[in-house]
This record gives structure tokens, sequence and C-alpha cells, in this order.
């Protein structure tokens, strides 16, 4: 009797650990068809930026660095008409996106064409509020590789038409630590996806002027 217990607690944890697994497999597979480089890549109306750390001083993390540099190529070769930084605006002491706007603006690019969203706290907060405050139907996502694939299958599960250019321009440090979080991060969107939405009242025009996003 006791024997036949454990098997079955050991069969119902085995099936337990595996459904993390299988949600993995599904994330990096459909986000696989739509993830390009940088040459054949669609051309969209706007290029989504997803943010990351930045360093006391103001200055773009190395990981961060890449992903707006990326954007920015994208955009001067014609891949999209805009930018939309995306990321974390949590207090006047740290300002993820207005960090990115003034690198991107200082390397050239039009002030006007770079849009800002202060509250993409999340990967599926900036999906959901690029389509739904920004209007975004159709978009080019830059970040890294293994991040890419959920912000990509997010997108898609959202009904936008998203496809996904990495931006993996050197080996970063704590490469272990952000594939375990990630691969919990993959699980739990895969879930968040088909969950009722929140909604949002303001509107934001990505064919209008950028630096009407400069303040939250």
């Amino acid at each position: 009797m006791l024997k036949r217990l454990l098997k079955t607690v050991a069969w119902i944890l085995g099936v337990l650990a595996a459904i993390p697994v299988i949600m993995n497999l599904a994330v990096i597979g459909v986000a696989s068809f739509f993830i390009r480089s940088a040459q054949t890549v669609p051309e969209t109306p706007v290029i989504l930026v997803l943010g990351a750390g930045v360093w006391a001083n103001s200055k773009l993390s190395p990981m961060l660095q890449d992903r707006v540099d990326q954007g920015i190529a994208l955009y001067e070769s014609g891949k999209g008409a805009k930018l939309l930084m995306s990321g974390d605006h949590s207090s006047p002491y740290y300002d993820e996106v207005s960090t990115m706007k003034r690198y991107a603006v200082d390397k050239g690019v039009a002030s006007s064409d770079v849009f800002l969203d202060h509250s993409g706290f999340s990967t599926y907060e900036s999906l959901l509020r690029a389509r739904d405050i920004f209007g975004a139907r159709k978009m080019i996502i830059v970040t890294q590789r293994y991040h890419l694939y959920r912000a990509v299958f997010i997108a898609r599960a959202l009904g936008i038409e998203a496809y996904g250019v990495p931006s993996d321009a050197r080996a970063y440090n704590g490469e272990v630590k952000r594939q375990i979080r990630e691969f919990f991060a993959r699980a739990k969107d895969f879930v968040q996806v088909w969950l009722p939405a929140p909604e949002f009242n303001e509107q934001v025009d990505l064919t209008g002027d950028g630096d009407e996003t400069n303040t939250p």
C-alpha cells in the first residue's frame, strides 16, 4: 500500500514538474517562427525596445545599451518609423525610458520619433500597453534572444503581428541566473496571456509627436 502511494505521489510530482517544461517549449517553439535578423525582418510601423537596468549615474547597462543600439540600427535602416521605449520609471530616481531616449537622441534619432512608456514594469505589461495604449498592431521587438522568445510569444498571443530581432552583441554577466528566472517567467506568462487583461483609458497616437510622452 505504501509503495503504491509513493508511486502515485512520484507520478503526480513528475507531471507537475513537466508542466513548466512543456510551457517553455511551447513559448520557444511558437516564437522561433517570428525571430529574424536585422536584414530579413519585415518593416513595421514601430520598433519596441524593452527596458533593462540603468546604473546610478543614469548610464545604460551593457544589456540595455545593446538593445537600444539595435533599435537605433533598425530605425536608421528604415525597418520602423518610430521607436517605443518601454521600461521602469517607478520613481523620480529611477527612470529607464528617459535614459534610453536621451541615448537614442544623442545618437541622432529624431526626438519626436521616440515614444516613452513609463509603466512597462514587466514584459507582459509592456506588450499589453503597446497594444492598448499606443495602438501598436504590428511591431518589431528588440531584446536579448533569451528574453525575445517570451516577448514575441506574449505579443502574438495578444494579437499583435510581432517579429523579434535579438540584440546579443556581447556576453553578459549572470547568464545562469537569468536563464533560471526566464524559465519560470515563461511559464507564468504562458498562463497570463489567457487571463482577463486590465483596461486602460489613455491613448497615444504613434503617428504623432513622441516628445508628448516625455513625462508620465
